[in-house]
C-alpha cells in the first residue's frame, strides 16, 4: 500500500466524538480557531465526519436563513 493510502485509512481509522466534530466546524464557520486546538483537531478528528458535519451545518444555516427572510417579508417589516 502507498504511503497516502495508508495516512487515508489512519486518518478514516480516528474516533473523534460527534460533539468535537460538530464543535470544530462551528469554530471553522466563524473563522476563530486557536493554532494548537487545530492541531488537535487534525490529529483526533475523522475527516469524513468533518466533511458531514460542514454540510449538515451549512444547509441548517441557509435554512435558517431562509425562514428568516420569510419571516421577515410576511410580517411586513421589510417593507
Amino acid at each position: 500500500m502507498t504511503k497516502a493510502g495508508a495516512d487515508l485509512k489512519d486518518a478514516v481509522a480516528r474516533k473523534g466524538s460527534l460533539a468535537q466534530t460538530f464543535k470544530a466546524v462551528a469554530w471553522s464557520f466563524f473563522g476563530v480557531r486557536q493554532a494548537s486546538e487545530y492541531e488537535k483537531d487534525v490529529t483526533r478528528l475523522n475527516p469524513l465526519h468533518v466533511i458531514i458535519a460542514g454540510v449538515v451545518t451549512a444547509a441548517v444555516f441557509v435554512l435558517v436563513l431562509v425562514m428568516l427572510v420569510k419571516w421577515v417579508v410576511s410580517s411586513g417589516v421589510a417593507g
